[in-house]
């Protein structure tokens, strides 16, 4: 999930890398129209806008790929490729997530940077902008980090869990502490593929502590043995309802289950992650199944206030016909100049089966940590 394949990150001359002209450098595949914060910003955020947001989340995923890539590569300050992932949106980067196992860098927290905002003349933190990103990124095919992402890629395949990964403790604990010191409303958590897996699993373990944190999933992972074995026993639930509702019954009429009644009590309090999906992308197509009546005529719309099983999400589809696997599964689409989100579907079916856990018990309020 999330495969990148690390010759294809490579600029070789003599031995050493030409960062200039490395296909990754920030100026060479960066987004192009994206403006680093200035003093305008303060007037009108340009991080209220969502493709605005969606690019930088994506940016600053694409750096840890890259922290990843400068770590293998033996890359000093000078010639990092990360850093210029970062700087121009005035953030910095605080904490590393490496697994000690294989010392691989699989996440980051980036926090405003103040200071250089200052020198650009940006006051205040813009309305919208986070104090606080955790980034994680997904599967590298090399040989210094493949065993342990590819094991986690099996996990998640097999059990459509992260929670037995060593990487899944150290993104909540790093997203834990954040979403203390700053407060979850300025905080946010975004992956891609396989670290959109992470993202949203942890994400989720806070929010049924009733800490409600930001999150931006690309690519997200939705193909597992566990969903195919459900969807089996769906049907075969389905029949059997179905032959059920043939035989004679009483009269009963059905009562709210005391697991609806305390879901239609949380009332506005959900947690809504952002999912970006590209229907040629078989590993996050699932994602697309309507669960009840679907809206493809909108964009940009949100799965707001479900009931009755219906559960809050904001899903982004990206259809661009017949795609290779790769092209649509990549990261850098997000940030593209000519990205059209064509179609926004409500209740999604996956979605919605994912975070049915939150709302059947009420959240545990952590104080201090909304603000």
């Amino acid at each position: 999930m999330g495969e990148r394949n690390v010759e294809e990150m490579k600029n070789e001359q003599g031995g050493s890398v030409v960062d200039e002209q490395h296909p990754y450098a920030f100026h060479v595949s960066g987004p192009r129209n994206v403006a680093s914060p200035n003093w305008r910003d303060l007037i009108n955020s340009s991080w209220k806008d969502g493709n605005y947001k969606r690019t930088v989340m994506a940016c600053f995923i694409q750096a840890v790929y890259l922290l990843e890539l400068d770590r293998q590569e033996n890359r000093n300050a000078e010639t990092a490729l990360a850093p210029k992932w970062w700087i121009p949106f005035k953030y910095k980067l605080v904490e590393k997530l490496i697994d000690e196992r294989d010392g691989s860098i699989y996440g980051a927290v980036l926090e405003w940077d103040r200071s250089a905002a200052l020198a650009d003349f940006v006051l205040m933190r813009p309305s919208g902008a986070p104090r606080a990103v955790l980034a994680l990124r997904g599967t590298l095919l090399n040989r210094p980090t493949i065993r342990r992402d590819i094991e986690d890629d099996l996990r998640f395949l097999a059990w459509e869990s992260l929670k037995g990964s060593v990487r899944f403790h150290g993104a909540l604990k790093a997203l834990d502490t954040i979403a203390e010191k700053y407060g979850s409303n300025n905080v946010c958590v975004a992956g891609h593929s396989l670290g959109a897996g992470f993202a949203l699993q942890v994400g989720k373990a806070l929010a049924k502590e009733g800490i409600f944190v930001e999150a931006h999933l690309f690519n997200p992972p939705s193909v597992s043995l566990a969903t195919s074995l459900r969807n089996i026993g769906e049907k075969a639930g389905f029949a059997w309802n179905r032959f059920k509702s043939m035989l004679p019954s009483g009269s009963e009429c059905p009562v709210p289950t005391e697991e609806v009644v305390k879901s239609i009590s949380l009332g506005h309090k959900q947690w809504v992650p952002h999912l970006y999906v590209n229907n040629s992308d078989y590993i996050c197509c699932s994602y697309t199944d309507s669960d009840g009546i679907a809206d493809v005529n909108q964009v940009d719309k949100e799965n707001i206030l479900p009931s009755h099983g219906h559960l809050a999400g904001k899903l982004f589809v990206l259809s661009k016909g017949n795609q290779k696997f790769l092209e649509a599964h990549k990261l850098e689409q997000w940030w593209s100049d000519d990205l059209e989100l064509q179609t926004a579907i409500h209740n999604s079916k996956l979605i919605s089966r994912q975070l049915k856990s939150l709302y059947s018990l009420p959240p545990q309020q952590k104080q201090g940590r909304l603000q």
